[in-house]
């Protein structure tokens, strides 16, 4: 049976955020949504049938085509799909594999990398906590920093733990800063590529 996948978008950039933050990336960013955040900077991913389906060697040949350092799943929120068959796939041509999730779905595939990103709009499934390996939270106020230490007392001590501000908040940049400075567990996390005007 061929698997295919609903995609926004397909791209070469660099990963703008957290541990990999200047590393080489391909970006297959999936629709749909359903956590609707109201700050959110991609709600055209939101619809899951407004986008052309790609079976999963097309996507596996443009990875291939990009030869970045790693490839990133994005959306969306792809745990609305079964990732299992793709990263089977993947792996086969042993590719460096992320996620960035939500969680609010039951976790599904194989990856080298999981970056959790819960909202407050919406719970996570259990199942995402012992499988991140770094945990963002954007922060677009200070209940936020309540919000992101509840989250993070779930997760395995190994986990990462970052803060990033709301982009479009720049009052949240201080707030973020003093905690930081308060709880060294946590770092600070920019959008780099922001800043770089790239995608």
């Amino acid at each position: 049976m061929t698997i295919s996948y609903p995609i926004v978008e397909t791209f070469c950039s660099i990963q703008g955020e957290g541990f990999w933050s200047g590393t080489s990336a391909f970006f297959i960013r999936l629709a749909g949504c359903d956590v609707h955040c109201s700050w959110c900077d991609q709600k055209e991913t939101w619809p899951l049938d407004k986008h052309p389906l790609f079976e999963i060697n097309d996507l596996l040949n443009q990875s291939l085509a990009a030869n970045a350092a790693i490839v990133v799943i994005t959306g969306g929120e792809p745990l609305l799909h079964n990732l299992k068959p793709l990263t089977e796939s993947f792996k086969k041509e042993r590719i460096k594999l992320h996620l960035e999730t939500s969680g609010t779905h039951p976790f599904s595939g194989d990856f080298d990398w999981v970056t959790f990103s819960p909202k407050t709009f919406k719970i996570p499934d259990n199942s995402i906590y012992s499988k991140a390996d770094e945990l963002k939270v954007v922060i677009a106020n200070e209940q936020d920093l309540q919000w992101a230490e509840a989250i993070s007392a779930k997760l395995r001590n190994d986990t990462l733990k970052y803060l990033q501000p709301e982009w479009n908040s720049t009052e949240t940049i201080p707030i973020i800063l003093n905690y930081v400075q308060d709880n060294p567990q946590w770092r600070l996390s920019l959008q780099m590529h922001k800043f770089l005007n790239i995608r």
